[in-house]
This record gives C-alpha cells, sequence and structure tokens, in this order.
C-alpha cells in the first residue's frame, strides 16, 4: 500500500489547526481530555492551535476560524462515525485520521466484524439484533460467558459480560439505550492485548492487566484503578508478531488512515482473537497509543505531528 503524501511540518507551523474535541457523544469527557492533551502539546511545539468544543455549529465556526487543517480529537457518535469527516470533506478542510467510510465500518461494531469475517481475521462467533425483544427471543446458541455490548459506543460503554442466562435480560436492556443494534458476542478468556498501527506500520503491543473483572470504563479512565499497562506485552515472540500483523491486516482491512487501535484477546492456546478496532485512539494521559509510541521512542508532540502530517482529504 502506498503511502499518501505528507504535509510538510514547515507549512503547517504556517497553518491554523483546528483541534476539533468534546462533542455531542457518550465519549465527551475523554474527548475533551484528548482534546487538551493534543492542543497543548502543538502549541509548545510552536503551532497555531484554536481549541473547537464541536456543536450543532461546527460548519460555521470552522470557517469563522479560517481553519486549515483540523486535528479531529473526537470520540464517539458525530466523531468517529463518519460524520465530521464528512463535513472536512465538503468544507475541503484536511483532517487527521481515516476518513468516512472507514470512520463508519470502524464505529459500527457489527460491520467491523463482517469485514474481519470476509478477509478471514479471527474474531469470537458473534451475533447481532435489531431490538431488545429479538435479542430475548433468540439467544445466542454459543456457550456462556456472553458479551453484551451496544455496536456504535466506545470506551467500554454499555458492555457487561454475562457468566449466567439470568444476567441476559438486564444487559441486553442496558445495551439497547444505546444508538445500533446489539452485539452479542462469546466471551473469550485470555490475555488482554491491543496491537496500534501508525502510518500503514505495526507500532508495537501492549498488554492490559486491568485490577477489574475486564478493561472497562472505570479501569479506562478512573483514577487509581491499579489497571498495569505493559509494553512491549511480556508474551511469546511468535504471538507478539501474530498481533502485530492481525492488527495490520484489520487497518488495511477497513481502509484507515493515520493510527489505529486494535482490540485483541490472547488466549491460552496462543490463538488471536480480534474484537473491535479504534480508528480514533485516545490521547489521553492513559491512553494506550501513546504509552505504545513512548515505548517506540516516539514522543507525545513528535506522534501528534505525524497524525498532523498525514492530514488529507480522503474522497
Amino acid at each position: 500500500m502506498n503511502a499518501p503524501s505528507k504535509i510538510p511540518l514547515e507549512q503547517l507551523k504556517r497553518s491554523r489547526i483546528g483541534v476539533l474535541m468534546g462533542g455531542l457523544s457518550s465519549e465527551r469527557e475523554v474527548s475533551l481530555r484528548t482534546g487538551a492533551a493534543v492542543a497543548k502539546a502543538l502549541r509548545e511545539g510552536g503551532y497555531t492551535v484554536v481549541e473547537l468544543d464541536v456543536g450543532k455549529d461546527v460548519a460555521t465556526r470552522l470557517t469563522a476560524e479560517k481553519i486549515d487543517v483540523a486535528f479531529i480529537a473526537l470520540h464517539g457518535r458525530y466523531g468517529e462515525d463518519g460524520s465530521i469527516q464528512g463535513l472536512l470533506e465538503s468544507l475541503f478542510i484536511p483532517y487527521t485520521g481515516s476518513g468516512v467510510l472507514a470512520s463508519a465500518v470502524g464505529m459500527e461494531k457489527v460491520f467491523t466484524k463482517q469485514v474481519f469475517v470476509a478477509h478471514g481475521l479471527p474474531t469470537p462467533p458473534s451475533k447481532a439484533y435489531a431490538t431488545a425483544a429479538q435479542a430475548l427471543a433468540s439467544p445466542p446458541d454459543f456457550p456462556l460467558p456472553w458479551v453484551v455490548k451496544p455496536s456504535r459506543e466506545g470506551s467500554s460503554v454499555g458492555i457487561h459480560i454475562c457468566k449466567t442466562k439470568d444476567a441476559y435480560a438486564p444487559a441486553v436492556e442496558d445495551a439497547a439505550k444505546y444508538a445500533g443494534l446489539i452485539l452479542v458476542e462469546q466471551f473469550i478468556k485470555g490475555r488482554e492485548v491491543q496491537g496500534a498501527v501508525l502510518d500503514d506500520e505495526a507500532l508495537g503491543v501492549i498488554e492490559i492487566v486491568p485490577a477489574r473483572e475486564f478493561y472497562d470504563y472505570q479501569a479506562k479512565y478512573g483514577a487509581g484503578s491499579g489497571t498495569q499497562y505493559l509494553f512491549p506485552a511480556p508474551i511469546p515472540p511468535e504471538a507478539y508478531e501474530k498481533v502485530n500483523q492481525v492488527c495490520l491486516a484489520a487497518h488495511r482491512a477497513l481502509g484507515c488512515s493515520g493510527a489505529s487501535r486494535s482490540d485483541v484477546i490472547l488466549a491460552p492456546d496462543g490463538q488471536v482473537y480480534l474484537l473491535e478496532l479504534n480508528t480514533l485512539p485516545g490521547m489521553t494521559a492513559t491512553s494506550l497509543l501513546p504509552k505504545i509510541a513512548q515505548g517506540r521512542g516516539i514522543s507525545f508532540l513528535n506522534l501528534c505531528e505525524r497524525l498532523l502530517e498525514g492530514a488529507s482529504l480522503k474522497s
């Protein structure tokens, strides 16, 4: 795959960089933290930064602020799902990250899994439902435990692990409160690892050791959560390379640009299972992409610059 042309840093330093943050999704608070970290780093690097808390007037504000390049620091609906990407395409403002189609598919977990399956990538068995009533009337036929999740939320919002059938109905009802389909997936016991891709190259694999049962919202963002991050992941070399290869293959299968981060389970038998792919990885103090980049000798500012250099129109 040919790498897209880069915007020279000298040109970017003469540009007005709009850091798009906040937004209207359930992940607003996380996005504000991502945006603040990015804006601070870029300012310290000598860039002209305009922080934009994205609302319904975002098109007017982008034009009024004369934004030359958009750094998308949004998470969740309207930011990660192709919506803001389509607007930026229409305004002819180059932006960081993936384009409209890759963003839309990556945000919809059901479609993401269909792409994984079509490309022969390993992913746990799953079943999708349009409504809670359908999910309750026809539960999955694969063994418990089951993971119930809303198909269009990130940051582990609305996710439940059901060890018994009694836990299934409350989990489904909760997942149904959020947008999109309801995805029920077979729970795979194993080590939680994540692989990052930057500029169409595998960046590395980090292991997450949550103090809680799984890497949920509290484990990700809660103060003093006790979660440990081990980079490089202390797994056998052949498994490390397999995770790298699978994450890069997922990035390419969805047609991603810039950076992506994939959630993977490494089973005791050495098999890897792709859970989902994040087209706009977080950039907070506890986020995994910056931790992996730092482990590879890439500073936070340099990471932001590499993402900025790759800003483009994709349509």
